[in-house]
């Protein structure tokens, strides 16, 4: 099945009962079947998208403030990134995927056969309900560990303490973590799809869409186009609550949404920022 093909198939999905993404999974499964199946695919998946998700904002830091159009969003617009903030950050994460990552890929490739692929797609409504449930639960997960490793010194000093480095976050710094908590979120970004029972699409969709937003919450720019600006009632945290989080670290310990700050008193707002 060619390309053409597929978008000329697209039409036919919506007056019958396959998914409208049933083309697309089809072309890939067919063509490209042999790289989803292998486990290296998924973390070849997310650093890249890591990467390719940096890089507007590395350009934004690096300009820095040659466009005054895009630097009256900087957060904090006197704390900039130098470069041996930059090429610290991205050695770290390089060092961690190298070190960790990847071996962990690879040895799981010797002992797990290649994933089977379903034949059929899931559906639009399966797609978004399972990446957002999994967006949820994660949040669920991290709250409890970030709320943990601020709040018992050892865990903090032994293992969160790098992220922390820099009270002004840049998208570079997204990544900059010790092994241990790369591993975690890691667990938890391959375990929970598992757990949810989502299709194979629906779980590197929300692997794709995990990192964005994990970008953009350490990206230091409240654009209008921010996941806050765009999800309503505040029940989003965003980059601005995140920026916070780093300037008054005992507080905003969820990495997305509001709620679990807000259940158990430590949600702050932007304000903070900007009175200091």
């Amino acid at each position: 099945m060619t390309l053409v093909q597929v978008f000329e198939t697209i039409w036919e999905t919506f007056q019958s009962k396959d998914s409208a993404l049933q083309p697309v999974w089809d072309y890939v499964r067919l063509n490209h079947s042999e790289t989803l199946r292998s486990p290296l695919f998924p973390v070849i998946l997310t650093v890249a998208s890591y990467f390719v998700l940096c890089l507007p904002y590395l350009v934004c830091d690096i300009n820095g403030k040659k466009w005054p159009a895009i630097n009256r969003y900087k957060i904090q617009p006197g704390k900039m990134p130098t470069t041996a903030m930059l090429l610290h950050c991205s050695g770290v994460t390089l060092y961690n995927h190298a070190l960790l990552v990847f071996p962990a890929a690879v040895a799981q490739w010797m002992w797990r056969p290649p994933v089977p692929l379903p034949e059929r797609a899931p559906t639009l409504l399966e797609l978004a309900g399972g990446v957002t449930g999994n967006l949820l639960l994660f949040d669920f997960q991290y709250f409890i560990w970030h709320f943990l490793h601020h709040k018992i010194r050892w865990l903090y000093v032994t293992f969160h303490a790098i992220h922390h480095n820099y009270s002004a976050p840049f998208a570079l710094a997204t990544q900059c973590l010790g092994g241990w908590e790369l591993v975690t979120v890691g667990f938890w970004t391959t375990l929970n799809p598992i757990l949810l029972r989502c299709h194979l699409l629906t779980t590197w969709m929300f692997m794709v869409v995990h990192v964005y937003v994990s970008v953009e919450d350490h990206c230091g720019y409240d654009f209008p186009w921010s996941m806050s600006r765009l999800i309503p009632f505040g029940v989003y945290g965003g980059p601005s609550k995140h920026d916070v989080h780093h300037q008054k670290p005992n507080t905003n310990f969820a990495p997305h949404f509001s709620h679990w700050d807000k259940l158990f008193g430590t949600h702050a707002d932007f304000s903070f920022a900007k009175a200091q």
